[in-house]
């Protein structure tokens, strides 16, 4: 062997070694490294199977004690709990709600609930609602996310074990997240991230045990491994909205796997990469596909009452469910009904009175100083409209019902004048049409008050329905919707919402619907028009058009998360945390939850990813001067298994920084787990010139190879040992902010403020000395 103290030169292979393709990536045969019986004896005692089981049964023991201890306190409603929580009790009294992420995490924790007796009638209204007064079984819901959390931990030694490292790396990383206090504190509430978390690491380890399966490729084991990779990402993405990371990262993954086995050199027919490309697709996108759907079917199928998320959904949809007011109250208009209307996302009444536009406004642009017509947030006579046709219509029967791109003009009843827009600008946005009205009997402006009444989804002939008939209101002669938004009117218009003419027709958010029907032309009350008809069944609809229409609305509230938040923070500052988020506070007791992590663990991280970088850059470097610093066997690891690590950080980091939404630390925890497994490898690189290979399974023709093992010597449970008792430490002073218990005084929560940057409550105000 060559003198370890000198680079090596690179040197063509001799013709009669196997070839790179005829060997495991990172696992090349002509490189053989000392005896294993000359490691250190530590180390031989360490790497044994019975040794191995003491201490991940320590590690898991140790997980459970600290996401358990104290679960009970605080009793009361912690942060996101006042979501999390109240869908489980919609999911245990059949209740309809919408949220943006997928169901699977909170339909776990309604079976925990149901489990444990809860009945969910208690509806986690507000932060800080005791659990002991309304006697509610909160234990049982935050045992599950803690359980999952607790073998997280094994699942995380599991990983470091499968992919070459010894005992002592794989404690290393996770010791990294049994000390977290970042990691502790969300796996004790009813919070979606330990689930998710979870089932990302159960994805991680899955993809490594079918990757070390590529030379028994298509055999029952390597069918299991990919099939549970699929199954455990669906169960990823199905936990929360960023879990669809998890399926970006094993495509990517995939991606790169199938361009080798494309490679001539590896196969000279095609036929092989098509069979393992159809594996793949079979293993990675239909069954995590199919797993994800069935989250939804069971979503659907225990939703079927109505509940608060009815009117998320489109009229359709909610005529699904039973007791739902658009199935029960939902009448058809004819012409001469009067009726309110309301703006499907302000919820406010089309309205108007008898005071003017000023002639001027602000800016100088001059009005028509026509009548008001405005976005009224109360109920109040002046909004009720009547609808008067523009055609011949007969006395009685079906043909007086309003029917989808009817034409109809809008008598307003207190003043008697028709609803009117026209080509002057409203008075806050000079590109959006004023709307106005026009007396009733001035039949000179006829055709500016003439609109279309454009039904969502609507066909030719369908009735226009009160609840249920989501609708634009069309001008005829300019093409505008009628439109309003969330700035309000000066005070010479009461602060009430403008109503303008949108020039897109279709505008999405140009969405009203008819709230009541007051009375018909006669002036009587339409609540029993329909008494003859049959009593109203929940309408049926088929399952993927409910799937497509929830995903897409989820899409779209999930972006428009973009209000402000005092503990919002940017991506950038989450490795080194610089900021934290505020849980819960109880004034009495001075007691809070401050999510933050364990500084000397991410830190650490830091560090190691910086490393890691460095090193595959010098190596770079050092290879284009024809020098190779790394042996190959060390540098494939680094590249295939340290980088497949380093790609589930990265692509569960980089698009936060893409997102035009509220963004928290705990965004940052899948990439730190991540992270921490890139620690262990890097500590590894550090302390030993080898690694442990063969990695991967021995397909049925041996190649021959030698066997060769890592040697991190005493320094590695020495490093490792101090590191976790480093680490415990810092997780103690931490815990009275991570478990909310004890309450601290002013100078001590001082004490804990780390960085100048955390938001603490509590804290003393410090005087200046005197001198």
């Amino acid at each position: 062997m060559a003198d370890p103290s000198q680079p090596r030169r690179r040197k063509p292979n001799p013709p009669s070694e196997p070839s790179f393709n005829d060997v495991q990536d990172d696992e090349p045969s002509k490189e053989v490294y000392p005896n294993p019986r000359n490691r250190s004896p530590i180390e031989q005692l360490l790497d044994t199977p019975r040794a191995s089981v003491i201490v991940v049964s320590v590690l898991t023991a140790l997980a459970f004690a600290l996401r358990f201890y104290k679960i009970n306190a605080p009793d009361q409603v912690v942060f996101d709990e006042v979501h999390f929580g109240k869908f489980a009790s919609h999911y245990l009294r059949r209740e309809y709600y919408f949220d943006v992420h997928p169901p699977f995490a909170k339909m776990l924790f309604a079976l925990a609930g149901w489990f444990v007796g809860f009945d969910g009638n208690f509806q986690f209204e507000n932060i800080g609602d005791s659990y002991t007064t309304n006697l509610v079984p909160y234990v049982g819901l935050r045992a599950l996310p803690a359980i999952l959390g607790s073998l997280t931990v094994p699942v995380v030694y599991a990983i470091m074990k499968e992919s070459g490292y010894s005992t002592v790396i794989a404690a290393f990383s996770a010791a990294i997240i049994l000390f977290d206090n970042a990691h502790v504190a969300q796996a004790r509430l009813i919070l979606l991230d330990a689930t998710l978390i979870f089932f990302l690491s159960l994805t991680i380890y899955a993809y490594i045990r079918f990757r070390k399966l590529r030379y028994r490729e298509f055999t029952a084991e390597w069918w299991t491994w990919l099939i549970a990779t699929g199954t455990f990402m669906a169960c990823t993405w199905g936990s929360k909205v960023n879990g669809i990371l998890a399926v970006v990262t094993i495509g990517l993954a995939v991606l790169i796997d199938l361009w080798d086995i494309l490679d001539v050199k590896r196969n000279e027919s095609i036929e092989p990469f098509w069979k393992h490309f159809m594996a793949r697709a079979v293993g990675l996108i239909l069954v995590p596909f199919i797993v994800y759907l069935s989250f939804f079917y069971v979503h659907f199928a225990i939703l079927t009452h109505s509940g608060p998320g009815d009117t998320f959904m489109s009229p359709a949809f909610q005529e699904t469910l039973l007791g739902n007011e658009m199935l029960l109250n939902s009448h058809e208009i004819r012409f001469y009904d009067t009726v309110t209307m309301r703006h499907k996302e302000s919820k406010v009444f089309l309205h108007s009175h008898v005071e003017r536009y000023p002639l001027t406004y602000d800016d100088g642009r001059v009005s028509s100083q026509g009548q008001q017509v405005s976005g009224y947030g109360h109920n109040d006579t002046n909004n009720d409209w009547q609808i008067i046709p523009t055609k011949a219509i007969p006395e009685t029967g079906r043909g007086r019902i309003v029917r989808h791109n009817d034409v109809v003009q809008l008598l307003h009843v207190n003043t008697r004048t028709h609803l009117l827009t026209h080509d002057v600008a409203s008075p806050l946005m000079p590109t959006n049409q004023e709307f106005t009205t026009w007396p009733k009997d001035d039949h000179t402006r006829y055709n500016d008050t003439l609109f279309q009444v454009v039904l969502l989804e609507g066909h030719e002939g369908q009735a226009w329905k009160s609840k249920a008939g989501y609708f634009r209101l069309v001008h005829v002669p300019t093409k505008v919707s009628m439109w309003t938004h969330n700035k309000q009117l000066p005070d010479w218009a009461f602060n009430q919402l403008e109503i303008n003419g949108n020039k897109n027709p279709t505008e999405k958010t140009a969405t009203w619907f008819v709230d009541n029907i007051i009375s018909d032309e006669n002036g009587e009350d339409v609540s029993n028009r329909d008494e003859k008809l049959p009593r109203k069944e929940p309408k049926s609809m088929n399952f993927f058009k409910k799937f497509a229409e929830l995903q897409l609305l989820m899409l779209q509230h999930n972006a428009g998360l973009t209000a402000s938040h005092p503990y919002a923070s940017s991506p950038i500052n989450w490795p080194f945390l610089l900021s934290g988020i505020s849980f819960w506070t109880e004034s009495a007791t001075s007691k809070q939850i401050y999510l933050i992590g364990n500084l000397i663990g991410w830190w650490t991280c830091v560090v190691a990813l910086s490393i890691y970088v460095g090193i595959l850059g010098a190596d770079l470097l050092a290879r284009r001067r024809g020098i190779e610093p790394i042996p190959d066997a060390a540098r494939n690891r680094l590249w295939n298994n340290v980088g497949f690590f380093f790609l589930v950080w990265g692509v569960h980091y980089a698009p936060f920084f893409l997102m035009n939404r509220q963004l928290f630390v705990h965004h940052y925890l899948p990439s730190h787990l991540a992270s921490a497994l890139i620690a262990g490898a890097v500590l590894n690189f550090v302390l030993s010139d080898t690694i442990n290979y063969p990695l991967s399974v021995r397909g049925p023709t041996p190649h021959g190879r030698l066997f060769q093992f890592s040697d991190i010597g005493i320094k590695g449970p020495v490093i490792v040992v101090i590191f976790s008792i480093m680490l415990f430490i810092m997780f103690v002073f931490m815990a009275p902010l991570t478990y909310g218990t004890p309450g601290l005084d002013g100078d001590t929560v001082n004490s804990k403020r780390l960085l100048t940057t955390w938001t603490l409550h509590f804290a003393a105000k410090k005087t200046a000395e005197s001198v």
